[in-house]
């Protein structure tokens, strides 16, 4: 990719690791903060990010409010010719392009992964999810071998700095970790911890499992937007700190000056989570 826009790809061949809500609280924070920013919906079956998005431009509209908004498609071919054409508008003129891919094996997820600037894995705290990236002993819970998917970000790294000297920050985002029972956790961390130094991923806080983003999806409002939230309970302002820590570890470059000074948006460097 030869645009200057910083390309995130969120990816994960299981369906249901809160992939498309996260995709999309990134891309209207990244607009938060004054950065031009667009999202390419690679699943046109379910198409989450698009209707969110679509939802999000409809209660601008009802209620007469401007709230940031990243440029939105969804890609609905099955050429790769047309993908690439597609990407190159998107990134014209922005500092961040997100995609977020199928919750299947995908032949466009596959192409947009391997060329992604970060790569954003988000999975649940289970081994059912963590089977995606390695398999574990049943008894010692040591990994004993990559799984296919683990194979083709390692080799897809490894090529791509060869062929442009071009580095994929690959992240692993630990999503829905409250449900978990502590022990069955601990066993998890450490897999993954063992894992990611085999590999090279980073491994981040992401976001617990609550009500209120399922509740947010009709009218495309996120926990960025609390201006327009009717009510902010306890477990609300979790959320946004929640959301304000993933942004934080996701340590994405800056194009420019951020054009607001939110504290909410903060973009320190942080230490990595094991």
């Amino acid at each position: 990719m030869t645009d200057s826009a910083h390309h995130i790809v969120f990816a994960n061949e299981k369906g249901g690791t809160g992939k498309s809500t996260t995709a999309v609280h990134v891309a209207v924070a990244l607009a938060y903060q004054g950065h031009r920013v667009g999202i390419i919906d690679l699943d046109p079956r379910q198409r989450t990010s698009y209707r969110y998005l679509e939802n999000r431009d409809a209660t601008m509209k009802r209620l007469n409010i401007d709230i940031p908004q990243p440029n939105y498609e969804v890609f609905e071919d099955d050429d790769l010719p047309r993908l690439e054409q597609l990407i190159e508008r998107m990134a014209h003129g922005v500092d961040f392009l997100l995609y977020d891919t199928p919750g299947r094996d995908d032949k466009f997820a596959r192409y947009v992964a391997t060329r992604a600037n970060t790569l954003v894995t988000p999975i649940n705290d289970s081994f059912v999810d963590f089977d995606l990236i390695g398999q574990v002993d049943p008894e010692t819970y040591k990994v004993r071998k990559l799984s296919f998917y683990a194979e083709l970000i390692w080799d897809a790294r490894k090529a791509r700095a060869k062929a442009d000297g071009a580095t994929i920050d690959w992240v692993l985002l630990r999503n829905r970790t409250q449900y978990v029972e502590a022990h069955n956790m601990k066993r998890i961390v450490a897999a993954l911890a063992e894992l990611s130094q085999r590999v090279g991923f980073r491994i981040i806080p992401g976001l617990s499992e609550r009500v209120i983003y399922r509740e947010l999806f009709p009218a495309g409002l996120t926990m960025l937007d609390k201006q327009h939230l009717v009510r902010l309970a306890a477990s609300h302002l979790a959320a946004r700190q929640e959301l304000r820590e993933l942004i934080k570890h996701l340590a994405l470059p800056r194009p420019g000056q951020n054009s607001i000074g939110s504290d909410d948006l903060a973009l320190a460097k942080p230490k990595l989570v094991a």
